[in-house]
């Protein structure tokens, strides 16, 4: 169930309408509904509650703090893939222990922190990788716990920036590999074998590539298994997607149990999950008002405050986000393209949209929880967006608009 409702022809985020909070905080703005991610994770709590479950939030999907902070206090552990991820994590609340540390490229002192702070594990990408963790956690004298990330070559359906399963992605070790590096850390004084890791890729909407994915891995800890290494965890990535579109139609936690089921009967692990957008991305809007309305020969405009430095999937991905007038205007729609103020014609958030506007006119875009503020810029020295929380009634500002003094605070001109 949305906590994004129209009455009386007005769009409130859950108790609080939409155009007070853009006359409060100003536009563009994020607003995030905190009942809607309570009931992603209760949506997945319930789905796996039949195994011992660790549900691991990616954290590169939304990391502002008070989203962590609530997902912290609902049992949630955590997926990162920087040191600087570990640290907000840690900032928020959030147990150091529930951790699990991704990542194609880790640094050795993003490795030492996290050794230090004392996570649960790291997800390996490579023989490399594997051999620099060895030798900090030999250095510093703490074993490190890990978890290989296999890649079954498993084409996901998904848009090839965010296919991560496939021999040609850089995330991964291949299975014949992993077998043999298994061998190495079951021999290691400093490593010790915690788990096992597949994360195929993003905004998945078919279960089959996971089923084909389980297949192989499974397969793989059978086989460790007998040969003596017992692992304590299948952690099997996340990658469930949202549907953006009406035409669009995603599996739920609950569907996604039931393709799980199977391969966890009958053994002895810990289940970890990952998901990221499944729990935010539906609970966020992007709040930004009309500037000017353009018409042309060829197409209507609507030129808007926002822009593809505050959310940038649209220009990256051809991604589709529903947009909608906050106010339902009586009168004929027109076809607009919704388009921002940075100088490349790439800055779109929308193409050919149905809508009633008129200039000053506040517009939502919908379903940007995810991947929205986090790949924010400063690009044309625009300043990042504030984001807001809802609760209820109340609404809480949790990240201040940045201000022109923050663009320059860290630069310096020399002499």
């Amino acid at each position: 169930m949305s906590q994004f409702t129209y009455r009386d022809n007005l769009l409130y985020a859950e108790e609080v309408s939409c155009s007070k909070l853009a006359d409060a905080y100003g536009t563009p703005c994020y607003v995030y509904s905190k009942a809607a991610i309570q009931h992603s994770y209760q949506a997945y709590a319930s789905a796996l509650q039949h195994w011992p479950t660790r549900i691991c939030y990616a954290v590169k999907a939304n990391s502002n703090l008070a989203i962590l902070s609530l997902l912290a206090q609902l049992g949630a552990g955590f997926d990162v893939v920087s040191g600087g991820e570990l640290e907000r994590v840690i900032r928020a609340g959030g147990d150091a222990g529930k951790v699990v540390f991704s990542g194609v490229a880790k640094r050795a002192d993003e490795i030492r922190r996290a050794l230090l702070a004392g996570i649960y594990c790291f997800n390996i990408e490579s023989r490399e990788e594997l051999e620099r963790v060895e030798s900090i956690a030999k250095e510093m004298g703490i074993p490190a716990r890990v978890s290989l990330r296999v890649n079954p070559d498993v084409n996901p359906s998904t848009h090839p920036y965010i296919s991560t399963g496939l021999k040609e992605n850089k995330f991964g070790v291949e299975i014949d590999q992993a077998w043999e590096l298994y061998q190495r850390i079951a021999q290691s004084r400093d490593l010790h074998a915690a788990g096992i890791d597949c994360h195929i890729g993003s905004q998945l909407l078919d279960l089959a590539p996971f089923q084909a994915c389980f297949e192989k891995l499974f397969e793989l800890v059978d086989r460790l298994h007998g040969c003596g290494i017992a692992l304590q965890h299948v952690d099997v990535g996340g990658g469930l997607g949202i549907a953006y579109t009406h035409r669009e139609s995603a599996p739920g936690p609950q569907e996604f149990a039931k393709v799980l089921a199977p391969f966890m009967q009958d053994r002895q692990l810990e289940l970890i999950v990952e998901p990221g957008r499944a729990l935010v991305g539906a609970a966020g809007l992007l709040l930004c008002r009309v500037e000017y309305l353009k018409h042309t020969a060829q197409k209507n405009f609507a030129l808007v405050d926002a822009a593809m430095n505050d959310l940038l999937r649209p220009s990256l991905y051809s991604a589709w986000h529903g947009i909608s007038a906050v106010y339902k205007e009586a009168g004929d729609e027109m076809l607009y393209d919704v388009v921002g103020p940075v100088c490349e014609s790439s800055d779109w958030l929308g193409s050919q949209r149905s809508l009633c506007i008129k200039q000053g006119s506040l517009l939502a875009i919908h379903d940007v929880g995810a991947y929205g503020f986090v790949m924010a810029s400063n690009y044309n020295s625009r300043m990042r967006p504030a984001e807001i929380l809802v609760d209820g009634d109340q609404a809480w500002l949790v990240r201040k608009r940045e201000s022109i003094e923050q663009l320059f605070a860290d630069e310096i001109i020399p002499g």
